[in-house]
């Protein structure tokens, strides 16, 4: 056989094209090769190899052509699709890679340390929807200062529109915004422009329509594990090595082939493995062997997902840090119920949750089960921070975005605080000029299981005290209803519009002082205390530049704070200057508060974050930092 670079899928080679899967349990297996019109031309017995798998290789096949397997009768697409130009339930087309003219070879990555994120869904950024368009839009991040966009899910889903997280072809690009060289085309121009890109991947499930690993080999699955979807990937069995392959290969075919700088693996706490090297560790080792990243969701503030491999941890890059978000939300909110029922919402929390990470790192929960391990000794980058993503907007019953359901003034402040803290910060599309449109879930199925999916979608809000009464339910939008997409797409209008300009301005101007006075952000240059009942103080105070110190207040309330605190102090011979404010005029303020020499007090009259830099008052050196 032909050496390939992938256990499995249509490669072309220079003989042909080499076909491969893993069927383990099938006494046939061809390959069917079609038309142009999607009607059979010949067909190809595999051969069968001692490892489960079955191949063959066809010199008269080439890019463009389309094929499925026969599997003892029946014909399915590939698992390995590398493209579905009919849908995933449709024949799969054989994709060349090696056509697409690159030009990044001199691309490099920012550092982690450096990374400023920006969340983004494919379907719903342009009006168009696809990844070409994105690219028209590169200008705009720039500008605002984010150097890596973050996708949400691509791997083809059965419909039109999706999150991404009902995905079952993960080799393949979704159709719906391209083609394969569409995507590399936007890789390719990103990279041009400076922006790294971080693709969201999901190995903890597949959607619930057009997954035909069952069809291959039941050996796929593990039902002794159980995750929200049903049985578990099989990562830990004695059948499980062609498994692992499979998605390991996945992320390393994402890398390689289509440039990715590194990866958001969902979900990872729903991903068990018993295996002595877990697969988020193997698929970690991989890509950071090609120079990539890798990033997880995981809600446990688990430290082992970060820690170095030499002590006992998967070795990844860093790790979604959400209870930032669910603290900060909270606390302006007063909201209480679902998961944000854990979180009291006091600024001892936010403290904590600054100081640490994130909030938990043990305690037992309202459920009596404990959560969390210690963070305080982690390095900042490695957490990521939010007040918006596509969960916190998406999972709620009309997609509302946080600014539509707090004061501008508190927005404005909880932007500006996400955007100082050490953490790397993430935004999700459109909250940098406090978008009008939402982000509701969508879907596109078949209309048996998307009628199920639209009472499910209702159903699950039953639970909470808004939506008790049926007739309330009924108002959420209904998923199926391409209305609901629509409505979810952003409008770019609206970025040169007065009211959501200032916000912009906002974002930009805070995102510049993040990557230009605080280049610093390492543990043991900065240190955050409350000064009073609902204001929080964060100072930088690195080797070398001046101190900078952060006054945060989410909620409306006037403080007066006497600068008798240690992390308030100066030396004789300087002194606080005002940097910039939430609250400036120019952000859409009125008034922003200060600092009074000579009563040496700060004064806020409302939600605000407002920074201070130490100068000299003379020719003095570098001040004390006063703690």
């Amino acid at each position: 056989m032909i050496q390939r670079r992938y256990a499995q899928g249509a490669e072309p080679t220079v003989a042909g094209v080499s076909f491969r899967t893993w069927a383990p349990q099938k006494k046939s297996v061809s390959v069917v090769l079609l038309d142009a019109n999607r009607n059979p031309i010949r067909e190809l017995p595999a051969q069968a190899e001692s490892s489960g798998y079955y191949s063959v290789e066809d010199p008269d096949a080439k890019a463009g052509m389309f094929y499925q397997y026969r599997l003892d009768g029946n014909v399915f697409p590939d698992p390995a699709s590398r493209f579905q130009p009919y849908g995933v339930h449709g024949p799969s087309e054989i994709i060349a890679s090696s056509t697409f003219v690159w030009s990044d070879q001199s691309w490099r990555p920012p550092n982690l340390r450096d990374l400023i994120i920006y969340e983004l869904h494919v379907g719903t950024f342009t009006p168009a929807g696809s990844f070409r368009a994105v690219a028209e839009h590169f200008e705009h991040l720039l500008r605002l200062g984010v150097n890596a966009i973050e996708v949400m899910p691509i791997a083809d889903f059965p419909g039109d529109r999706n999150w991404g997280y009902d995905g079952v072809s993960p080799y393949a690009p979704c159709r719906a915004y391209g083609r394969p060289d569409d995507l590399r085309y936007f890789v390719n121009a990103a990279h041009a422009a400076g922006l790294a890109v971080i693709l969201d991947i999901v190995y903890n499930h597949f959607g619930p329509d057009g997954n035909y690993l069952g069809a291959y080999s039941d050996d796929y699955f593990n039902s002794e594990h159980h995750t929200p979807w049903g049985a578990a990937f099989n990562f830990d069995t004695e059948r499980s090595a062609a498994v692992r392959s499979f998605f390991v290969e996945n992320s390393i075919y994402w890398r390689e082939e289509f440039h990715f700088d590194g990866f958001r693996l969902d979900a990872t706490q729903a991903i068990p493995d018993d295996s002595e090297r877990h697969i988020i560790q193997e698929i970690t080792e991989e890509i950071q062997r090609r120079g990539g990243i890798v990033i997880c969701e995981d809600p446990r503030n688990e430290r082992r997902i970060v820690l170095p491999r030499s002590e006992g941890g998967y070795g990844c890059d860093a790790v979604w840090a959400d209870d930032f978000h669910h603290v900060v939300r909270t606390l302006m909110t007063g909201e209480d119920e679902g998961y944000l029922g854990y979180f009291a919402g006091t600024p001892e929390q936010l403290l904590a949750t600054i100081r640490e990470g994130w909030l938990f790192t043990g305690q037992l929960q309202k459920d009596g089960i404990p959560r969390g391990t210690k963070g305080v000794d982690i390095e900042p980058e490695r957490f990521v921070v939010c007040i918006s993503n596509h969960d916190q907007v998406g999972n709620r019953a009309f997609g509302d975005r946080l600014h539509a359901v707090i004061s501008p003034e508190s927005y404005r402040a909880a932007s500006a605080l996400c955007l100082f803290v050490p953490y790397t910060p993430m935004l999700f599309m459109g909250q940098e000029w406090a978008c009008s449109s939402p982000f509701c879930y969508f879907t596109d199925h078949e209309p048996i299981l998307g009628r199920n999916i639209s009472k499910g979608r209702r159903k699950e809000f039953e639970q909470f005290s808004a939506f008790r009464e049926e007739k309330k339910r009924e108002k959420i939008p209904d998923p199926q209803a391409e209305s609901t997409f629509l409505q979810s797409k952003l409008n770019w209008r609206e970025t040169g519009a007065a009211g959501h300009l200032a916000t912009l301005r906002l974002y930009q101007e805070f995102i510049r002082f993040r990557q230009t006075k605080l280049t610093d952000r390492r543990r043991g240059t900065w240190r955050a205390e409350l000064v009073a009942a609902q204001t929080l103080a964060l100072r930088y105070s690195p080797p070398a530049g001046s101190d900078v110190l952060i006054l945060a207040q989410l909620t409306p309330i006037k403080a007066t704070i006497e600068a008798g605190a240690a992390i308030l102090r100066l030396v004789d011979g300087f002194r606080w200057e005002f940097a910039l404010s939430s609250n400036e005029p120019a952000y859409g303020g009125e008034q922003h508060g200060f600092y009074d020499p000579k009563k040496e007090a700060f004064s806020l009259i409302q939600p605000e974050t407002i920074v201070f830099v130490a100068h000299p008052s003379n020719n003095g050196g570098n001040p004390d930092h006063g703690f």
